[in-house]
């Protein structure tokens, strides 16, 4: 009896996140902040901010133990407060990918030699690694961006396609949504990764990016996507009249590389939406 009744339970369960997942792919993964959850996900954010802020102190700062234990305790936030909203299944699924996504940018930052803090987690957000020091030129800036959403984008189409191939309909959300987070990161906004992308070959892509931003906006009435507009204006107006050195001096073949690499993940994102819906 108590093995049936589990079984119900996650038979609910399941059936409850797959429709939490066909609201997000109508409206985007910045539509999980509904307006009856306001106050959590305001004490969530409040939170994780207060977390990070201790981080900082200069006595525990450059602790490795204190930056692990920075990292795991956002995410354990984060996983506490999505679960309210879709259950731990899918809260620890959905934190694990967007941790993936945030080790491609640690990585890079490293390849190229930046020091970088550890990954820190903002309920209804995301997550962000702190970057201590200034890229050499765009071209720089532009792989360490483009290495969290190629990452994650891996991560999630192999979540998607193990939930196709096991008919199971919990990692067929997980991977949607993870594409759909990955495709958003990539809208070209400063602060996004797009933005950070489109910079390296054209910054007359923040306009256009800012433009979809914005209709996007009227459409879903987001309160984060709202947040990442304010945020971006303010970044777009500061990086146009200070662009990362040496954007308009990179080679005409490593601009076209950027775009088409750039190009070619959006496309590959946006192939895959409908995949199992």
């Amino acid at each position: 009896m108590t093995a049936a009744g589990d079984g119900g339970d996650r038979a609910r369960e399941i059936e409850n996140l797959r429709a939490v997942y066909q609201s997000l792919q109508r409206s985007g993964p910045q539509e999980a902040t509904r307006p009856s959850r306001g106050r959590g996900a305001a004490a969530g954010a409040a939170g994780a901010g207060l977390l990070f802020v201790l981080g900082k102190a200069k006595v525990l700062g450059f602790l490795a133990g204190v930056l692990k234990w920075k990292t795991l305790a956002t995410m354990l936030l984060s996983i506490g407060a999505y679960a309210m909203e879709w259950g731990w299944l899918f809260a620890v699924g959905f934190v694990l990918l967007i941790f993936v996504h945030e080790i491609g940018h640690a990585v890079a930052l490293r390849v190229e030699g930046i020091p970088a803090g550890a990954p820190v987690f903002i309920p209804f957000v995301g997550a962000f690694v702190a970057m201590h020091g200034r890229p050499r030129d765009a071209g720089v800036e532009a792989r360490v961006a483009m290495a969290g959403p190629i990452v994650g984008s891996v991560a999630a189409w192999a979540v998607l396609a193990a939930g196709l191939a096991l008919e199971q309909r919990l990692l067929v959300a997980l991977g949607h949504t993870a594409v759909l987070l990955n495709l958003f990161n990539l809208v070209p906004v400063p602060p996004l990764d797009g933005g950070r992308i489109a910079g390296a070959f054209t910054r007359t892509a923040w306009v256009v990016g800012y433009a979809v931003g914005v209709g996007a906006l009227l459409v879903t009435g987001s309160p984060v996507l709202l947040l990442v507009l304010v945020v971006g204006l303010w970044t777009l107006v500061r990086r146009w009249r200070d662009p990362v050195p040496g954007g308009d001096a990179l080679p005409r073949r490593q601009r076209a590389l950027i775009a088409l690499a750039y190009a070619a993940l959006v496309v590959g994102l946006v192939a895959t939406l409908s995949l199992g819906a």
